[in-house]
């Protein structure tokens, strides 16, 4: 009687197991959507990369030690995944990993989610562009991010997408601006406070820099801060309507004239945020045209850190680290937190450090911009002769200014006089991010040592045209080397020690708590070097040039490192000599994932 009654309950308690394992399968599904705490931690979850700077201040930190100077030569290739097609050129992208899987961004605004232990491709999404898109420095993406069951991106018409990270279907889309403008998007995405935050591109074109906020859930807008002086900030309503919200800066204060309506500024990097003290930093690119004979001024806030509170999309600092820019010295490199000991009073500073394109390393007080030092990281620099500590401005070398066509222009083009200069204008330090180690208080570097050619033309604005005024030859200033890793010690200024490099350095670095510095060169490799001395543990050929920087993650007790293959980029599109000195690089797309040879 008894086995009937326990055979008719088994499927109703199976069912009953069923349903309550379902339940907590979708509760678990759920709970490994990225949240804002994953998010403002993710400098200290070792087991995943959810922003771009792995954290949201940037640093390029992991506290992972099981690869270490000791362990390192055991690092081997697990598995390596091709983006494939003709498509193969100017990767740039930092993975993101969460949840076992990685998202990866390639050049042609494609993106593709993979199993992080195998490489297996899980879905791609692949944007149609238009015809007529105008990236200034090739068809590249620098990553994308991660916000609940989201993956965000943006692309080279000037869009913004959100996937669903499990299924690769857009949940939304939005547009940045006009492509046709000259407008496009290369940045990785941040979110900060459930709000995805972006600049854009295209200085080069006579756009408006900008920054946005919008809903990371929805894509509207929340505010908009534009990064030229003149230009009116919005907040927008809950039916999408914009509402003033203060003009950046005071019209025609630094900007004499109407060239402030067109006048680039892009923050065409990615932003980061320091939840300390509340406030994203942004830097933002050159004003145009680059002739500065035509627009008198400092040109606010172009080439320059600014501060903005997340809140209210108003800027609290900036600092300019280039005021009248005549040498396209974007101020777009990353502004990257940290804290040390004033050697005066032994108080402890909250400060950001940022390696300029202008050959100088800056340090400012993070809460307020105050200049607190200032001294170069490359060997050459020509049209400053220093940072003057005081005032916080360059005490600039006028003879080393571009001459004036308008004065002195000669034969057809009334070119003005020619000058040369160091750095050029790709800069000590170009889009590659630095990193910073607490372990060491050193930032390290991947500075470049060139110079320029350059003379300013005549120029006058036309609608997603070329906006120069200029023109140029990059020249390398040493026959043995243009790039050098550098560890540079903010406190002191000095540089404590050097790599030197054949090809210029072009790609991120990452530092790590087993003492290592991880970056790739334009010849192929990957490498490790010792965070203290700079000697050379390891390296890895991957087949094609590294311009994009390396993550690490644990999975499963094991320590992963990645790093994006494919050469490109501005180099060898802009570099005069010195692409032809590196022409015989191969182009490619793919990317590595390395781990410990298990004996």
């Amino acid at each position: 009687m008894h086995t009937p009654l326990r055979s008719a309950r088994r499927p109703r308690l199976l069912a009953s197991f069923a349903a309550t394992a379902f339940a907590l399968a979708a509760l678990n599904a759920q709970a490994k959507g990225v949240t804002d705490d994953d998010i403002v931690n993710d400098a200290t979850i070792t087991t995943q990369v959810v922003t771009h700077g792995l954290g949201t201040k940037g640093q390029r930190y992991s506290p992972l030690d099981q690869v270490n100077t000791e362990t390192v030569k055991n690092l081997v290739p697990v598995w390596s995944f091709s983006f494939g097609g003709e498509k193969q050129r100017g990767q740039q992208s930092q993975p993101l990993i969460h949840d076992g899987k990685m998202y990866v961004t390639a050049s042609y605004s494609r993106i593709f989610a993979l199993d992080a232990t195998t490489g297996q491709k899980l879905w791609k999404y692949e944007h149609r562009l238009p015809d007529g898109i105008m990236p200034c420095c090739d068809v590249i993406n620098r990553g994308a991010a991660l916000y609940d069951d989201l993956v965000i991106f943006g692309t080279l018409d000037a869009q913004l997408v959100a996937l669903n990270k499990d299924t690769g279907k857009v949940v939304w889309r939005q547009k940045i601006e006009d492509y046709k403008a000259g407008y496009s998007f290369t940045a990785a995405p941040q979110i900060v406070k459930g709000m995805v935050i972006t600049g854009n591109s295209g200085g080069e074109f006579g756009i408006v820099g900008r920054v946005d906020a919008r809903d990371a859930k929805t894509g509207k807008l929340i505010w908009s801060r534009p990064t030229v002086e003149g230009h009116m900030g919005y907040t927008y309503d809950a039916e999408g309507k914009p509402v003033d919200n203060g003009i950046s800066g005071t019209t025609n204060a630094t900007w004499p004239g109407d060239l402030w309506k067109t006048g680039g500024a892009a923050p065409w990097q990615a932003a980061y945020y320091d939840p300390d003290v509340d406030l994203i930093y942004i830097g933002t690119g050159n004003p145009a045209p680059w002739n500065s004979w035509l627009r008198p001024g400092d040109n606010l806030y172009s080439s320059s850190t600014i501060a903005i509170d997340p809140d209210t999309g108003r800027i609290v600092w900036h600092y300019q680290s280039t005021p009248h820019d005549g040498w396209d010295f974007d101020g777009v490199n990353e502004f990257i937190s940290f804290e040390y000991n004033d050697p005066a009073t032994g108080k402890l500073v909250k400060a950001g450090g940022k390696a300029d394109r202008n050959g100088f390393f800056f340090v400012n007080d993070r809460t307020d911009g105050k200049l607190l030092n200032a001294f170069p990281f490359v060997n050459r620099i020509d049209w400053a002769k220093g940072i003057d500590l005081k005032t916080g401005r360059p005490i600039y070398d006028e003879e080393k200014r571009p001459g004036n066509p308008f004065l002195e222009g000669v034969g057809e083009d009334k070119k003005g006089k020619v000058v040369f200069n160091a750095p050029s204008f790709l800069g000590g330090k170009n889009q590659m991010p630095m990193a910073f180690s607490p372990k060491t208080g050193y930032f390290y570097v991947p500075a470049n040592e060139w110079g320029m050619d350059i003379w300013n033309e005549p120029i006058s604005y036309k609608r997603g045209a070329a906006y120069l005024g200029a023109g140029f030859t990059i020249k390398p200033l040493h026959e043995d080397f243009i790039g050098a890793m550098r560890a540079v010690d903010p406190v002191s200024g000095k540089i404590v020690w050097e790599v030197k490099n054949n090809a210029p350095l072009w790609g991120g670095v990452m530092t790590t708590g087993g003492d290592l510095v991880f970056y790739g060169t334009p010849e192929g490799y990957l490498k490790a070097i010792d965070a203290r001395n700079g000697k050379e543990l390891w390296q890895f050929q991957t087949g094609s040039g590294v311009i994009a920087p390396p993550v690490t993650w644990e999975q499963d007790g094991e320590q992963y490192v990645a790093v994006v293959s494919g050469w490109g980029g501005a180099v060898p599109l802009w570099g005069g000599d010195v692409a032809k000195r590196v022409n015989m690089l191969e182009q490619g797309g793919s990317v590595w994932v390395f781990k410990l040879h298990k004996s």
